[in-house]
């Protein structure tokens, strides 16, 4: 049965046994599917399969070299040279450059590295998407076939974020959101603050979830009564506007009529507020694109939420939208950036690399680069992110924005897993479950407090809004 992997912010541990990676009993082999285990634990595994996906391990284990990358980050000293033996003496020379780029890069994890393997995200000149592609770069065993392929999407995957990064670097945050709402009502859509768009749409939500099918101008003023008491600025062309948005994502299945009004009804995949809002909040982001902005996970949470609690479920969004020349398209939008700004830290000069891993196949089914190919490409990645640090430290006039923990109504309220069953847990004080019987009945006891006051505040709400809605909808249909 596969065991659950690590986080991946435990990457000086190992995720068997949980002790920190060391050059003596506890050295890290990376495998093939880029998963990371200490020699120790390797060799005591019943079948030759890596114990998280069931990968086989074609490799002998006492063949695979030992991640110095990831050593050098527990204090290790990492050799000149080590004895690895490649079909020629080319390979070898190709392997080396490469190796020595991704543990040069790995040094950029270095302020990451807390106690007992888990690592602290605090006080890195790279962002968290960063870290977390550079991790999995880290992990990739270059001297095994999957593993290069792996190496090479890494690579392309961190190269794609070092553009997207640096176009933001260059972004005036002020003209940003002018230039994204600028976009959206071009499109004949609008957004009406976080607050505002919220209730519109679960007011949309309220009048359709049962499968009713109004027509538009019955629907707008539904909203827009309903909303008047909180929000009077809310109006037929601001909430039509509002729906034209839902339209424009596909939300609604539309039933012409004859002389007649046509009907929209929700899509059943969309009657749910998680649902609807995502693909209003994919909308948005597919206009901004199709507009040439950048904006990161962060600025889009605030922008849409009000907070910088839905940094997840943007990036996501982001990430599904993302297509394959998105990257080549990236490269040229950051040229034309440049060229606006006279490029003092002669940024320029990256363009090369950028083009050579953005002709990278992301395909998992692509075919094997040669040890060249693989060189050149870890030479890129090593080029970009070095230019892309260099810009921060010496160039960016923004500030690393560190965000504020938002409250979690879970934190704390079941006992951790690892200390049940391993009797110790490597994430500390940092874990988000409970070590003893009194901290998980503080938590609980805080959150049911918390809880039992909102429940009776939203039901009474619910149920005036039902009472309401059926009055008003029966007049409507009247």
């Amino acid at each position: 049965m596969p065991v659950q992997a690590a986080q991946w912010t435990e990457f000086l541990s190992c995720p068997i046994c949980y002790n920190e990676f060391d050059e003596n009993v506890h050295k890290p082999i990376s495998l093939g599917c880029s998963h990371t285990v200490c020699k120790t634990c390797l060799n005591k595994l019943h079948r030759k399969a890596c114990p998280f996906d069931q990968t086989a391990i074609n490799t002998d284990i006492d063949v695979l070299p030992v991640n110095f990358a990831l050593l050098q980050l527990v204090g290790a000293q990492v050799p000149d040279h080590q004895s690895i033996k490649l079909s020629n003496l080319g390979e070898n020379k190709h392997y080396e450059v490469a190796k020595k780029c991704v543990e040069d890069l790995a040094l950029y994890l270095k302020p990451l590295s807390g106690g007992k393997g888990v690592a602290s995200l605090n006080q890195s000149a790279l962002s968290r998407p960063m870290q977390r592609k550079l991790v999995t770069l880290v992990n990739c065993q270059l001297v095994e076939e999957e593993g290069r392929v792996r190496a090479m999407r890494a690579a392309r995957s961190l190269g794609e974020r070092t553009v997207t990064e640096l176009i933001l670097q260059h972004q005036n945050p002020q003209q940003l959101s002018a230039n994204l709402w600028a976009a959206v009502r071009a499109r004949g859509c609008q957004f009406l603050g976080p607050a505002m768009q919220e209730e519109a749409l679960k007011l949309v939500l309220l009048a359709l979830e049962d499968g009713s099918a109004l027509s538009r101008k019955v629907l707008v003023l539904f909203v827009v009564q309903r909303l008047e008491p909180r929000f009077p600025q809310a109006s037929k062309t601001s909430i039509g506007h509002v729906v034209q948005l839902l339209y424009r994502a596909s939300c609604f299945k539309v039933t012409k009529r004859d002389e007649d009004s046509s009907l929209m009804q929700l899509k059943e995949e969309f009657r749910s507020y998680e649902a609807l809002r995502r693909e209003h909040d994919a909308q948005i982001v597919h206009i901004a694109m199709e507009a040439g902005l950048r904006i990161s996970p962060e600025q889009w949470s605030s922008l849409l939420y009000g907070d910088l609690a839905h940094k997840s479920h943007m990036q996501s969004i982001i990430d599904k939208l993302q297509s394959p020349e998105s990257f080549a398209k990236s490269v040229q939008e950051l040229t034309i950036v440049l060229q606006r700004t006279g490029d003092p830290a002669n940024l320029n000069r990256l363009r090369p690399h950028l083009e050579l891993l953005a002709n990278i196949d992301p395909n998992p089914d692509a075919v094997s680069p040669t040890w060249e190919q693989l060189e050149n490409a870890m030479v890129a990645v090593k080029t970009v992110v070095h230019g892309l640090v260099d810009f921060i430290q010496n160039y960016s006039r923004k500030g690393h924005e560190t965000p504020q923990p938002q409250p979690n109504s879970k934190y704390k309220t079941s006992m951790c897993r690892d200390l049940r069953q391993q009797g110790g847990c490597p994430r500390g004080t940092n874990c988000t479950f409970a070590h003893s019987q009194e901290e998980l009945e503080k938590y609980r006891l805080r959150n049911k407090k918390m809880s039992a006051t909102e429940v009776l505040k939203q039901l009474g709400k619910l149920l005036q809004v039902q009472m309401e809605f059926q009055i008003q909808k029966a007049v409507f249909l009247s």
